[in-house]
């Protein structure tokens, strides 16, 4: 089977996983809650998983602007200086600091993950190596920049999504929609599920 229909294989088993659950809420009882949990939908959580793909879609563009380079996939005072720039908007835009750098430092590491595997990729197979080297200085981070301050608006906008426990029904839905709808391939598929971990913050979770 193809990776990424191993991938996407996986997305599919955890979110049918998901549908079988049943998350009570106080004093509900389990035929009051189940439908909803049988029918949560996964799009409510769009708005922040479709920036998050977007972010993984870059760091193809992060790896070929590095491939051939001194630039290690590692630049933890790269990612210092991101999570603390993280921390600081997301005081201004009203997401707790903690949550946000948590889910900034998941995206992070999606994004590595990517970078490592086209890097093994393009080792292996020369004629798929990258052709152009875009300027990370003047294109890329540019782009993550502003994916940074729609990230931090969806947080915002999802808070009380991913603080219902709820969330962990909902997110592998999600998940799989996403990576159908980007045409994720078995590694962006990986990366997206790395990506994933703090977005439900809810009890359970």
């Amino acid at each position: 089977m193809p990776l990424r229909s191993r991938t996407l294989s996986v997305l599919a088993a955890c979110a049918a996983a998901a549908a079988s659950l049943t998350v009570l809420a106080p004093g509900a009882s389990a035929a009051e809650q189940r439908p909803a949990a049988r029918h949560a939908p996964a799009t409510r959580l769009t708005p922040l998983l479709e920036p998050a793909a977007l972010r993984l879609e870059l760091a193809d563009k992060v790896a070929a602007a590095k491939w051939g380079t001194d630039k290690p996939v590692e630049d933890p005072a790269r990612e210092r200086q991101v999570l603390a720039d993280v921390a600081e908007r997301a005081h201004r835009t009203g997401v707790d600091p903690g949550e946000a750098t948590a889910f900034f430092r998941d995206q992070i590491e999606a994004g590595k993950t990517v970078q490592r595997g086209l890097y093994a990729r393009w080792r292996a197979h020369p004629a798929e190596r990258p052709t152009e080297r875009p300027d990370l200085d003047k294109e890329v981070r540019p782009a993550l920049d502003r994916l940074t301050v729609r990230l931090l608006h969806a947080l915002k906008e999802t808070g009380p999504l991913r603080h219902d426990p709820r969330c962990a029904v909902r997110l592998p839905g999600g998940l799989l929609r996403t990576a159908y709808t980007h045409r994720f391939d078995g590694l962006h598929g990986v990366g997206l599920l790395r990506a994933a971990p703090s977005v439900c913050r809810g009890a359970g979770a």
